[in-house]
């Protein structure tokens, strides 16, 4: 069948085709609540974003990576800052309104923005993880986030990492919903036994914190302590030590009453 358009059907039609704004009409435009592939998508409000970034200590000399990240909001603002930033997101239509987002800020160069799941991202040099996500994402994550290196951090809004305690909690004033960050520090992995001198040092760990005893002439003494990245603090009777783990030794002081001196340990066969 032969159709016959009007003169001016045909110049309507090349003029929505060639009319920036009506393709802008057609630009992807995220809702909130919309469907995911593991979570609705909720956008963190701008003073959470720069509240958590601050909370996190961002640095230009931080690589930040944010998974689930969405319209890339927690990216741009890390990458306004200088740091070098990465937002994994599965949603496509997300991702390239990210990266325009990105050139439209100026930090397109900085900020980088890959189609893939969170799940099985690479987030291995990671400095920083700023996050919104669900506790059970959270909790599905936490093996990798634990085997970053010790002092990395990553920061939360509203949600908690299961039986991780955070380091640090905040809320940002006048705010109506999700207002809380928490940050949560990598720990070193210091868990088993070590020498002290002669004596011997059992520790165990849950995420930071340390629990254990410290044996001397056969006598032990409860031990409690806790981790801040490398920096480790222990408690044994009327001693306190502080000091830095460095791979399988520990250095710093100890204090006894008002006698303070220095301590090294050295892990058990190493």
């Amino acid at each position: 069948m032969t159709r016959t358009y009007r003169p001016w059907a045909v110049l309507f039609i090349i003029a929505v085709a060639v009319d920036p704004a009506v393709a802008q009409q057609t630009t992807f435009q995220p809702e909130v609540g919309q469907p995911g592939k593991d979570v609705v998508w909720v956008p963190t409000p701008e003073a959470m974003v720069e509240r958590m970034l601050d909370l996190a200590q961002v640095t230009p000399q931080d690589f930040v990576m944010d998974l689930g990240s969405g319209d890339g909001r927690n990216v741009i603002a890390a990458a306004k800052r200088g740091s070098r930033a990465v937002g994994v997101e599965f949603n496509p239509d997300m991702v390239a309104l990210s990266k325009r987002a990105a050139a439209s800020a100026g930090v397109a160069d900085r900020a980088q923005f890959i189609q893939g799941d969170m799940f099985t991202a690479d987030i291995s040099k990671a400095d920083v993880l700023a996050l919104f996500l669900l506790p059970s994402n959270l909790l599905r994550l936490r093996d990798k986030f634990i085997d970053l290196r010790p002092g990395a951090r990553i920061v939360s809004n509203t949600f908690a990492i299961q039986d991780w305690t955070a380091d640090q909690t905040v809320v940002v004033d006048n705010c109506n919903e999700w207002c809380t960050a928490l940050l949560y520090i990598v720990p070193a992995k210091v868990g088993g036994t070590w020498r002290v001198g002669q004596d011997v040092l059992e520790l165990k760990q849950q995420f930071q914190m340390l629990s254990g005893t410290l044996t001397s002439g056969g006598q032990p003494t409860p031990v409690t302590g806790r981790l801040r990245g490398l920096e480790v603090t222990l408690t044994a009777g009327t001693r306190e030590f502080t000091g830095r783990v460095q791979g399988n030794e520990m250095e710093g002081t100890v204090r006894d009453d008002n006698r303070t001196s220095g301590w090294r340990a050295s892990r058990s066969g190493s």
